[in-house]
């Protein structure tokens, strides 16, 4: 999947707040834009999911609603972006 550069730019801000949430520093390198997350990453579990969301909510300065937190939204780092980006802007 080729990335424009704000793509690129918003997916890596998305990827250092994850990183650091998680506390996965050792694991950034491998995460990609395709990278799945939810079921796939063990530290991203549900208490973690809360952590996420409000590390995002902090960095991007959007507010996010329960509804808003699906397994669609968590399924990779690229569909993570897209959504804080859909907040953002």
């Amino acid at each position: 999947m080729e990335l424009n550069t704000a793509t690129a730019n918003s997916i890596e801000a998305v990827k250092a707040v994850l990183v650091e949430t998680l506390g996965i520093e050792h694991e950034a390198d491998a995460l990609g834009a395709d990278t799945p997350l939810f079921g796939s990453l063990p530290e991203l579990d549900s208490m973690a999911v809360l952590e996420l969301v409000l590390a995002l909510e902090e960095r991007f300065d959007i507010t996010l609603e329960g509804d808003d937190v699906t397994a669609d939204v968590f399924e990779t780092l690229a569909t993570l972006t897209a959504f804080v980006d859909s907040r953002v802007n």
